[in-house]
């Protein structure tokens, strides 16, 4: 039996996924521009939305040119460190820092140079690597997944704006939840974030999943879309619905107990968690409203328009709702509305 195209790890590409286009092919121009619009942009959307894919896409695409350097930062870690680290320790690097005279031995990094003091400040060290890179006309792109406003974040950011004033050629990519890079953003000397573009992740085309479910399944267009509908474009949803009828080799209908418990397993109960009891309220309200309408959700929870405005405008940004049309409010993610009536929210 040939591999299931579908995955339900995060962090990798799957064998099948629908590339966001548009999305990649806007940052891509800007970073391989003459004059680049901007150095750095940051993917976000909810847990789930393809936010890492997409990051490795666009790294996975510069990779492979010759000028670019793309280093990939973990940010648990000494961020300003591991950038030196791995920019040194790169051998198609070594003769162009051997060239600098840069000794970095009393960092840890390469071999001490003769009659050449060593670089006591990682800055310094970082500085002089990335100078002597972009004479050589080379482009470092660094990415960041999944970032939080940590000291160690924010000092790597903080530095990261100081390289871009004195020209050199870097660039940031960061992917994050909406309220870790809101919360970044809002830091006092991190405020140049707000000019930074935002990718915000929306659902994927469901003619794009339909065609990718029928031609993986053999389906008519019709049923197709009736399955790529059951996914609401949600990204994992996307793996999740197929990976399981390719594993079990039943239709997507069958399988439905078994989608519950994946999504739930795997994101629902993280995003849930994250939440306050008062947005878990009006959740629970769309849920048991007798429409969509902004309305009679608040008719339920007896709450103001002014009140219920707030928790919309956050349930917006955070990608669990969607406005369906004018002074509507319904659920982004696919039988999210099944799983909030199961929980204990009283």
């Amino acid at each position: 039996m040939a591999d299931n195209p579908f995955s339900l790890s995060f962090g990798r590409t799957p064998v099948s996924f629908i590339e966001r286009e548009y999305q990649s092919r806007e940052i891509l121009d800007s970073f391989t521009a003459k004059n680049p619009s901007y150095q750095v942009c940051m993917i976000t959307g909810v847990r789930g939305a393809g936010k890492t894919v997409l990051l490795s896409d666009i790294a996975d695409k510069l990779r492979i040119e010759d000028r670019w350097i793309v280093v990939d930062l973990n940010p648990e870690r000494d961020l300003l460190q591991m950038l030196a680290a791995e920019l040194v320790n790169r051998r198609d690097l070594i003769e162009i820092f051997r060239e600098a005279r840069i000794n970095l031995s009393f960092l840890g990094f390469g071999p001490e140079i003769e009659d050449e003091p060593p670089v006591t400040d990682i800055v310094a060290a970082l500085r002089r690597m990335l100078e002597k890179l972009t004479k050589k006309n080379k482009r470092i792109l660094i990415t960041i997944d999944e970032v939080t406003s940590s000291q160690r974040v924010r000092e790597f950011v903080s530095q990261f704006q100081i390289f871009m004033r004195e020209r050199l050629n870097v660039f940031l990519l960061m992917t994050g939840l909406y309220e870790n890079i809101y919360e970044l953003q809002n830091q006092k000397t991190l405020t140049f974030l707000y000019r930074a573009p935002k990718v915000v992740l929306k659902p994927l085309s469901l003619p794009l999943i339909a065609r990718k479910y029928g031609e993986i399944f053999s389906l008519n267009e019709a049923d197709a879309l009736d399955m790529a509908k059951a996914t609401k474009g949600y990204s994992f949803a996307f793996q999740v619905l197929g990976y399981l009828c390719w594993t079990t080799g039943r239709t997507w209908k069958d399988v439905l107990p078994e989608y519950d418990t994946c999504l739930e397993d795997y994101v629902y109960e993280k995003i849930w968690s994250e939440l306050s009891q008062k947005d878990k309220l009006v959740l629970l309200a769309m849920c048991n409203a007798k429409s969509s309408k902004v309305e009679d959700i608040r008719h339920k929870m007896d709450m103001n328009s002014n009140n219920f405005t707030v928790y919309r405008a956050r349930l917006l940004k955070k990608g669990i709702v969607y406005v369906p049309e004018y002074g509507q409010l319904a659920f982004s993610l696919p039988r999210f509305a099944e799983f909030i009536l199961r929980q204990d929210i009283l």
